[in-house]
């Protein structure tokens, strides 16, 4: 099923309507859809360089709005649709790790997520259960989701197709290296406030007590 759906994704980089496309499945992938928009941002970033800033633009709005979705449907439908969506997602059991982590950290967790392949969708759906600042979640949204799809169309207009090898070969490394300066400041500032132990604490987080969590 999920071949499929990224198969009918990546058709839709050629479709005349490909911008729209884009926007509406990063706005989806941001609450509830499994695939996420990069294969078709790099595809249509590739055929058109010249308009790759405008794409990761148009990514960015787009998936951060899906998010305010997300947001709402664990703040106000968390039992009667949240839960089910992320367990026919396969993301119930990291549902309350991601609680845990987003009440001790806020904003700091949506940022390293900008970085890492943890499914956004947990991290909107998440914050809305917990009551996450409204303002708090908008803005790291806007700079976790600029991160991943700015750098990508900002590299393409600069560099054009001439880039390609280059992403594909040192984009996760990059993100790699920005993702361990993130994590090692939040562990030093964790471990001055003599907070070390809290880590381990969300990591043994489980489903055993979910409403301990908001």
């Amino acid at each position: 099923m999920l071949t499929r759906l990224y198969q009918w994704m990546l058709a839709k980089a050629a479709h005349r309507h490909a911008e729209r496309w884009l926007a509406v499945i990063s706005f989806m992938e941001s609450s509830f859809f499994p695939i996420p928009p990069h294969p078709l941002l790099g595809l249509m970033c590739l055929a058109r360089p010249e308009k790759a800033l405008r794409y990761g633009v148009v990514c960015t709005l787009a998936s951060v709005l899906g998010g305010l979705l997300g947001y709402a449907i664990g703040h106000f439908l968390y039992a009667s649709v949240g839960a089910s969506l992320l367990s026919v997602l396969g993301l119930t059991a990291k549902f309350p790790v991601a609680a845990c982590y987003l009440r001790e950290y806020g904003a700091e967790i949506i940022l390293i997520k900008g970085a890492t392949p943890i499914p956004f969708k947990l991290i909107t759906i998440t914050a809305g259960f917990i009551g996450l600042s409204l303002f708090t979640f908008l803005w790291a949204s806007v700079l976790s989701r600029a991160f991943q799809f700015m750098l990508v169309g900002a590299l393409f207009w600069k560099y054009g197709a001439t880039i390609k090898p280059f992403i594909e070969k040192y984009l996760a490394l990059v993100t790699g290296a920005f993702l361990a300066l993130l994590v090692g400041g939040f562990l030093a500032v964790s471990l001055l406030s003599g907070g070390g132990k809290k880590d381990d604490a969300c990591s043994r987080a489980t489903l055993s007590a979910p409403a301990t969590v908001r």
